[in-house]
This record gives structure tokens, sequence and C-alpha cells, in this order.
């Protein structure tokens, strides 16, 4: 699995930076994994919550987004929902980022659009793997 790891790393610092989208409430996890993603060569934005992410995805045009569930405001079920139904925004990988560890929770989550659905505290190089193998099925 190292291995695998350094030649995504490779992969990953020889092209153009590809764009994340983070939605997690929590600063700490929020900053933590922006820093990693940053640190791994990946163009990072965050957000808080749910509130501005329809503006967000407009202007910065992520490649992949990774959402938390549990949100203030508007949970991120709702927010899977309504990514579906944009056409635009429905063909960005999403990838679920949770402390709902229920096989419901998942099931769910799949059903409304995520691509893959990754408990916390999550291992990060899996993280890495789930998002190289999504943003490699995406032509830059």
């Amino acid at each position: 699995m190292t291995a695998n790891l350094l030649t995504i790393k490779r992969q990953i610092k020889s092209h153009q930076p590809r764009r994340i989208l983070l939605i997690e409430d929590n600063d700490v996890n929020r900053m933590l994994l922006s820093d990693y993603l940053s640190y791994s060569g990946y163009d990072v934005q965050s957000l808080s919550d749910g509130s501005a992410l329809f503006a967000t995805i407009e202007t910065f045009q992520p490649e992949l987004l990774l959402l938390d569930l549990k949100l203030p405001g508007i949970d991120g079920y709702l927010l899977l929902e309504q990514i579906q139904q944009k056409p635009d925004f429905s063909k960005i990988p999403v990838i679920i980022v949770s402390a709902f560890a229920f096989k419901a929770d998942k099931e769910r989550a799949i059903n409304l659009g995520a691509r893959h659905y990754l408990i916390k505290p999550i291992n990060l190089t899996e993280l890495l793997l789930t998002i190289e193998e999504e943003l490699s099925c995406i032509h830059i």
C-alpha cells in the first residue's frame, strides 16, 4: 500500500493540482484534512457548512467533493439530493467522510449519489487512494 501511495503522490505532483472542495463543520477536522490534502498536492477549498456550497462550486469548480453528513443548518443528505438535481453538479464525485457508522447511513448516502463512504476517524492512505480512484476517471 505504501508503494501505491508514493506512486499516487508522484502522479499528483506531476500534473496541475486537482481541485477538491471539503465541507466539514468541525474546525480541527477541516483544518487537518485541508492541510493534508494541500500537502499531498491538491488545490483545496473548504467550507464549514453547506450554505455557500453551490456558489462555491460555481466559482471554484471542484473536481471532487468531500462531504460530512452532520452539518449545521442543512445536513449532508439534503445537500446530496440537491447536488443530484443539478445536471452540471451531479457529475462531480462525492465522497462522504462521516462519523455515522451505521449501514443504513451508508446505504442512504450511496443511494443519494455518493460514490464512496468513509467513516471517521479516516485512514488517510485510504482517503488518498479513494480520491485518486475517483479523479482518475475524470480527464483534465
